[in-house]
């Protein structure tokens, strides 16, 4: 299945590299083990787009994590007792054995001690919204202005809608300027897969410890391409030593992650036709000779099981990188920083431009040192042989105001291939107008998260109001039932539908942290769909792990 170092065009490939004076010293060629696991942190928590973005990330650590910390440390045996509880899994509780508390201590008193531009910014976000809703009653609210808290000065502007409801809007680039946005936060820990469960993100720090390697770098350091171009191209153990900046006990734990022979697989290219990938959750890898997207990495960096498509099976060169909305299981920085320096641009949906919960997703990853490309709407992308549009995507946000999310329709290969995300079909005319833009779609691929997470699992940080339990399951992050689902393929008329798998993939654990079973809700709405799409002639399938189509 893998190509090794002897193979003939891999040797090749390599001998020309190293005579075009990409090896630099006289050290063995050196390659990027493949279950390299680059863990991108903030403070020690898992870095994802609402705990990097500096307004959303003082909130989260101000109200979320902080706190959450704090709870452990004043009771770590419960936490410990509900992170091993089965049915309480996702839940905000601290997995760290308990021996390990002091250091979790240490990491309480580093952010109070560190972090007060970030706790301010996070307090201050919350008085003003007070002060405008107490305030701004559909009269000038330009008095407003010198009383907000001065964290805010030059950040925000103070706005109504059509209906004198105010609002708050963040003047987001700047606030990335700001001593809110701090590098000296991040750090990446390397790590090796064995295909056991790591803790939940949202909830866990990553503590350092054996086996672990913690780079203090920023996300954006060209240290780390490096170090991710080995997969691909052979390095030294020097080079990648001067490029990341190690000591010596750094270079001897980076030695551990190193190989002398790369495993790519042998068939990661094709010579003719097109072809779609399955990776696991809602990543699709579209392929033919000329171009390649992938769709939403998030990407298993195991490749000892065999059931799934790893980081190995990725092509080269990847001309489109699409990311369709801005949740921790769709906008993988795990997965993307292992990608830098091989993807052409990562293509984002454009955010509302300074609503709370809807940060940019351009300015995170252009912080992170990826190429990034903003659509909106219907806006189209050329690849070789075809095009990427933009569309629409209703739902699955909890009825917040958040522009930046979007389905994508991908001519390629000859097909139209319709990428729906989590998108629901709550309106279904959306997409009769959709088809009646582009065309009739041969392939649609839909989430079908149907029974999601309440309003304040993931958005709690941001709610500056206290929303009753009642209101918060009332608003959750569902994607289409069967009825709805049906709708969007009737619409759009397409004569295969698939739907992705929920977080069933043994390796999403630490990201989705989800417990289906054949009785579950969403399970049961999968197979009324797909009975469906048998009763109405629609090639359909529920997705697991891996598959392949090829034309």
């Amino acid at each position: 299945m893998f190509t090794t170092y002897s193979d003939r065009s891999e040797a090749m490939a390599i001998t020309i590299f190293v005579m075009e004076g990409n090896v630099t010293d006289s050290g063995e060629p050196m390659f990027l083990r493949s279950n390299v696991i680059m863990e991108a942190l903030v403070d020690r928590f898992y870095a994802w787009l609402h705990t990097v973005a500096p307004v959303q990330a003082s909130m989260n650590l101000a109200f979320v994590q902080l706190p959450l910390l704090e709870s452990y440390l004043s009771s770590p045996q419960v936490h410990i007792a509900a992170s091993n509880n089965p049915d309480l899994r996702g839940g905000y509780f601290v997995n760290v054995e308990e021996s390990r508390s002091r250091q979790v201590a240490d990491l309480v008193a580093s952010i109070k001690r560190d972090r007060t531009a970030m706790l301010e910014l996070a307090a201050a976000v919350a008085a003003a919204e007070d002060l405008v809703r107490e305030n701004a009653t559909g009269f000038d609210v330009t008095p407003l202005y010198p009383k907000l808290p001065p964290a805010l000065s030059g950040l925000v502007e103070i706005t109504y809608d059509t209906s004198n409801q105010p609002s708050v809007h963040f003047l987001e680039p700047l606030a990335y300027e700001s001593e809110a946005y701090d590098e000296r936060r991040q750090t990446v820990q390397l790590s090796l897969d064995t295909g056991v469960e790591r803790p939940f993100i949202m909830s866990t720090p990553r503590l350092p410890g054996p086996g672990l390697l913690d780079l203090p770098l920023a996300f954006r350091h060209p240290g780390l391409e490096e170090l991710v171009r080995a997969r691909i191209s052979p390095t030294s153990a020097a080079r990648l030593r001067e490029a990341l900046e190690l000591d010596d006990a750094g270079a001897a734990q980076l030695s551990t992650f190193l190989d002398t022979r790369p495993s790519l697989s042998a068939d990661r290219h094709i010579s003719s036709g097109a072809r779609i990938r399955y990776f696991g959750h809602a990543c699709l890898v579209l392929q033919t000779p000329e171009a390649a997207i992938v769709t939403d990495p998030f990407i298993s960096t195991n490749n000892q099981p065999g059931d799934r498509y790893t980081l190995d099976d990725l092509p080269d060169h990847i001309d489109l990188v699409l990311i369709t909305h801005g949740h921790q299981d769709h906008i993988v920085l795990e997965t993307l920083l292992q990608l830098r320096g091989r993807v052409d641009a990562v293509v984002v949906p454009r955010s509302s431009r300074g609503n709370l919960p809807d940060p940019s997703m351009a300015l995170y990853l252009s912080r992170m040192g990826l190429p990034t490309v903003e659509v909106n709407d219907f806006d189209e992308v050329p690849i070789h042989g075809g095009t990427v549009t933009a569309t629409p995507f209703f739902g699955e946000h909890a009825d917040l105001d958040i522009r930046a999310k979007s389905t994508y329709w991908v001519r390629m290969g000859g097909k139209s291939v319709f990428i729906g995300a989590d998108s629901s079909g709550i309106d279904p005319v959306l997409y009769r107008y959709i088809r009646s833009h582009l065309g009739q779609a041969d392939i649609a691929f839909l989430g079908m998260e149907c029974d999601g997470a309440p309003l304040t699992w993931l958005y709690q940080g941001l709610l500056t109001k206290p929303v009753s339990k009642k209101m918060s399951d009332s608003r959750k992050l569902s994607g289409s039932n069967a009825a709805q689902a049906g709708d969007i393929v009737t619409e759009l008329g397409a004569e295969e539908a698939y739907i992705y798998a929920m977080g069933e993939e043994s390796w999403e654990g630490h990201i989705m942290a989800t417990s289906y079973n054949p009785s579950s809700y969403q399970m049961k709405q999968i197979e009324e769909f797909l009975g469906w799409c048998a009763n109405s002639g629609i090639a359909a399938e529920h997705l697991l792990n891996k598959r392949e189509w090829r034309w």
